[in-house]
Parts: structure tokens; C-alpha cells; sequence
């Protein structure tokens, strides 16, 4: 096992229970002076990342890439993009993460590569080339249109003519991002290798990127439209027409389990190594219930808790659903990443307190489950309000202003309290925003009240819980806006109360037996006063029960 301060002698696997701090890396350290992160960047900062009590980093997409949706759209699978650094680079970041104590996944992005491709490119000049069946091609309809109703996320249809074919082909992003054909059977062990050439430099697992995506219905059926009351819910703006259908048909597959069992085969062969997969379907809380499990993927996460949803109930209602359907597999929790609004703002509102931040993260570090950490919400960072002229994200632009796209989530870290932020020595790529550089990592180092160092505090104490890493989850009846569960392994119970609003909250506590309080979590402190409980305005109770 890895030699860090952490490693606890078990024979229970890493990645359980783990804390995975996720990097983008356009955001988080330049290091060559042209105003966009780097791998010696990453590299630089993994003193701090380890500082977090984190276990695991995730690096968002590094590869070659002609960046049209930043790094998702890949066009060498096996190559870092100049932007980023070397291969070299990234064999110096693995070894440095492991002296470090700190495990390190990546992206994979399986369904889909750039438009540049070498294997697109030879697909669209013929019907007959050797890649001519690499991609969900298909012909159009008597009158000229698209072979079906499907939508692409980003907004419109999902299929682009390519006139060299007289042909459409399948793009559920952007037109861009060119659908493989996982039907072909030369496809999938073609992306096992891209896969196996990083488990062959050391890497530690894996982020599967919409794995759920592989596989398209074979006859490309429509898919059936969706009432208006049921269209919110999914994270997509009423405007977005992807939001107009259930997407039964361009995903989530039946075949899609057979390919996934092909993942979890190589990783076997890497002992060690786990795959979190990304779900995003009509069902998504079913869908990882299947992915996940024994033969299948490690873990996996959706989006349910990555939307404006927020209330104790709506966080209790969410897990216990998955538990109910997921009672021997193993989730992954998230509340920030790059593809939604920041928490504090998604969750809070406007000028609401850091404070909601820590509180936030010790919540979801506390669900049964592994747990994704986006950078930033350490520092308790606001989502940015960038103007029109100032964004990158294509989805943004093209629903601007209803929806502002997903920069305001990816602008630059701010390590001190300077115009640049410390990030980088140029213009930088998207703005710091001014409101974040007071939260600067150098003005909250040193400062004990701080929520970075409430960040710290807190994993630091979750490493001394078996239980909260490990055990079972029951949720207890509390009113709003007070959230209540009990983890329990072997003959350790715990107790956790979150207070998500920001007054003071009182509430009797369900009888359980003799609660003795734990303080050393360093959230602001309840107090117990017979079988009343006071919690101070974004408050935490934890107790050990007899």
C-alpha cells in the first residue's frame, strides 16, 4: 500500500470511504506564463491538496485535444496536450501524488472523441474505409432531415450531415464530438487499450465520463416526448429541447453492462485500481445501482444532489432511494464539479456565509458513500458572474442568458489575495473574479476559523471514524431544516445533525440511547440540553451512542 499518513492497514479497498479532490487542471497552477493551468502546475500545489486530508486526486482531461469542449473532446487519447505539459509531466505528477500519500484517477472518455480524430477523419470520407463503421453514421429520411428526434445536450439535434457520405453522423455534444459506434466490435477493445496505457503508468483508477453513452439503440427509434410538468429536474433549462424527451433510446443501452464488465476485467488485472463512473440517465439513481457491484464498476455518481434542489428532506429522500436499490454496491457522492454552479451559490444564494460551505462538505463526507470534492469548495468559493464577452463554454453562449453556461464554476483558483491570484503570470483564461480573492488560500491559511481549515479539521477527525467512512446509514425523522442520521460499524455508533439554514435551530432528538458529544470535528458546536438539541446557524452535532 502507499506509505502516507492516512494508510490504515485494512483489507478494505482504498477508494472506500475515500475523499477524491477533484483538479481541473486549466484552472488550477500555470506554470509556463500563457494563462491556462498546467500538469507542473498540479504538481506544484500537491503539498497543499495533501495539506486538505484528501486521499485521492481526480485530473480532469489532459489529453490532446483540440479543446473546443476543453479536453472532452479528444483527438490523441494517448498523448498530453502541449498546453498541459509532457508525458513526462504526468509521470513526474503520478510519482510525486504517491510520495505524497495522495492516489490518483483520471478522466476517460469512452462514448465519444473529437472531430480530429484520426479515426473520424478517415470515417467521414467514405462508406467503405477501414474506419467507415467506427461511427454512428445513418442516412437520412426521405425528405433530407435527421434520421430521428434525438437532441443533443448542448441544444438541437444530435446528428450532423457530412456531405462526403451523404450521411449524418451521431453527436450526443457538440457537433464536434462525434459518437463512436460501440456496435462495431473492433470499438471496444480499441478504447480497453487507450484505457490500459494509463493503468500502465501507474495511475490508480479511473473517471468514466458519460459512460452510460456507449451504446445507441440499434434500430434508432425516437425517443417519446416528455410532458411539460416533467421536464425540470434534470439539470437542464426549460429552454433546452434535450429536456423535451425521455432519452430511452440515444443511451443506457442493455449492451452498455456488457462493456462495462469489460472495464472492470482490465482493472481486475490491476490490482488496485477502481472505476467511478459518471450516469446520467432517466433513471439515474437505477442506472447506478446496475453499473455498480460486483464485476461492474467500483462506484459511480449522477447528478441528483448537482442541482438547485436543496432541503434535508430532497438529501434524505435522494440517498435513501439509493439505498434502497443499492444496498451491496458502493456510491459516490458530489455537490460541486465542473459541469454545475458552485454550492455555496447553487445551495446558499447571494451573500450567504462560507460557513454553509464547511458545513456542506462535512455533510457530504459523512453519507454513506466515497465522495467527490470540486477545487474550491474548501475555500468556500461563490460561483463567478462572468459577462457575456468573457465566456469559453460553448453550452453557455449558445443558451445565454437563460442558462450562462458553466464558467462560472471553472474560473481560476486564487492561492493569494493579488490581481492574478497567484494562478498565473498572463491574462488568465477566464477572469478571477475580485469577490473570490479574499478567500484566497493565503489569506485562509493562516486563519484557524477559516473554512479551509474547518475543511481540514473536519477529515482530519472523519480518518479517526471507521464509521462514517465505512458503516451503514440510517436517517432519522427531524424536521427542516435539520438533516439526521446514524452510521454505524461493528460496535461503533455515530450520530450526525446538520443545521442547513443559517439561524439557530432547536429540535428533540429521537430516542436512541445515551448520546455522548463529539467536538473535535471543529463545525460550530450544538448543544444537548436533556433530550433537546440547539444547533447554531450552520451547526453540527455529532455524538457517539451507547
Amino acid at each position: 500500500m502507499i506509505d502516507g499518513k492516512h494508510t490504515i492497514m485494512t483489507d478494505i479497498p482504498w477508494w472506500r470511504g475515500a475523499v477524491i479532490y477533484q483538479i481541473y487542471p486549466r484552472s488550477f497552477q500555470d506554470t509556463d506564463g500563457d494563462g491556462v493551468g498546467d500538469l507542473p502546475g498540479i504538481i506544484r500545489r500537491l503539498g497543499y491538496v495533501a495539506s486538505l486530508e484528501v486521499d485521492a486526486i481526480w485530473v480532469s482531461p489532459f489529453f490532446k485535444s483540440p479543446m473546443a469542449d476543453f479536453g472532452y473532446d479528444v483527438s490523441d487519447f494517448r498523448a498530453v496536450d502541449p498546453l498541459f505539459g509532457s508525458l513526462a509531466d504526468f509521470d513526474r505528477l503520478v510519482a510525486e501524488a504517491h510520495r505524497l500519500g495522495l492516489r490518483v484517477m483520471i478522466d476517460q472518455v469512452m462514448s465519444h472523441t473529437s472531430a480530429q480524430h484520426p479515426w473520424f477523419l478517415e470515417s467521414r470520407e467514405s462508406r467503405d474505409n477501414p474506419k467507415a463503421d467506427w461511427y454512428v453514421w445513418a442516412d437520412p429520411r426521405d425528405d433530407g432531415s435527421p434520421p430521428n428526434n434525438w437532441q443533443s445536450i448542448f441544444g438541437g439535434p444530435a446528428w450532423r450531415w457530412e456531405s462526403r457520405r451523404e450521411q449524418y453522423y451521431l453527436h450526443n455534444f457538440l457537433d464536434s464530438q462525434p459518437d463512436l459506434n460501440f456496435h462495431n466490435p473492433q470499438v471496444p477493445p480499441a478504447m480497453l487499450e487507450n484505457l490500459k496505457f494509463w493503468l500502465d503508468r501507474g495511475i490508480d483508477g479511473v473517471r468514466l465520463d458519460a459512460i452510460n453513452f456507449c451504446y445507441h439503440d440499434r434500430l434508432l427509434r425516437d425517443n417519446p416526448a416528455k410532458p411539460e410538468s416533467e421536464r425540470a429536474g434534470r439539470g437542464f433549462s426549460a429552454d433546452n429541447p434535450y429536456a423535451y424527451q425521455y432519452h430511452w433510446y440515444n443511451n443506457t443501452q442493455p449492451e452498455n453492462l456488457a462493456f462495462v464488465e469489460r472495464i472492470r476485467r482490465l482493472l481486475d488485472a490491476y490490482p488496485g485500481t477502481a472505476a467511478l463512473g459518471e450516469i446520467s440517465s432517466e433513471e439515474s439513481l437505477a442506472t447506478m445501482a446496475e453499473y455498480v457491484g460486483e464485476g461492474r464498476l467500483h462506484m459511480a455518481y449522477s447528478f441528483e444532489l448537482l442541482t438547485e434542489r436543496f432541503s434535508a428532506a430532497h438529501i434524505c429522500d435522494t440517498v435513501e432511494a439509493l439505498e434502497r436499490q443499492m444496498p451491496q454496491g458502493w456510491p459516490c457522492w458530489t455537490i460541486s464539479n465542473h459541469d454545475v454552479a458552485r454550492v455555496l451559490s447553487r445551495w446558499g444564494g447571494s451573500n450567504v456565509s462560507p460557513r454553509l460551505a464547511t458545513l456542506l462538505s462535512a455533510m457530504v463526507c459523512s453519507l454513506r458513500g466515497s465522495v467527490c470534492v470540486y477545487q474550491g469548495e474548501e475555500l468556500g468559493l461563490p460561483e463567478a458572474d462572468l459577462p457575456f464577452e468573457a465566456l469559453r463554454d460553448p453550452f453557455g453562449i449558445a443558451f445565454w442568458p437563460n442558462f450562462k453556461g458553466r464558467d462560472g464554476s471553472r474560473t481560476p483558483m486564487p492561492w493569494r489575495d493579488s490581481p492574478d491570484g497567484g494562478f498565473s503570470t498572463a491574462a488568465p483564461w477566464l477572469p478571477i473574479p475580485p469577490e473570490h480573492l479574499p478567500r484566497a488560500v493565503s489569506r485562509q491559511d493562516p486563519d484557524p476559523g477559516a473554512p479551509l481549515n474547518g475543511f481540514r479539521r473536519f477529515l482530519r477527525w472523519r480518518h479517526e471514524q471507521p464509521a462514517l467512512r465505512w458503516g451503514e446509514i440510517r436517517f432519522l425523522p427531524m424536521p427542516e431544516p435539520l438533516l439526521a442520521f446514524t452510521r454505524c460499524l461493528g460496535g461503533q455508533i455515530r450520530l450526525a445533525v446538520f443545521n442547513l439554514s443559517g439561524k439557530e435551530e432547536q429540535a428533540r432528538l429521537p430516542v436512541l440511547g445515551k448520546a455522548h458529544p463529539l467536538e473535535e470535528h471543529g463545525l460550530p458546536a450544538a448543544r444537548l440540553d436533556g433530550e433537546t438539541l440547539h444547533l447554531p446557524a450552520y451547526g453540527a452535532f455529532f455524538a457517539s451512542l451507547d
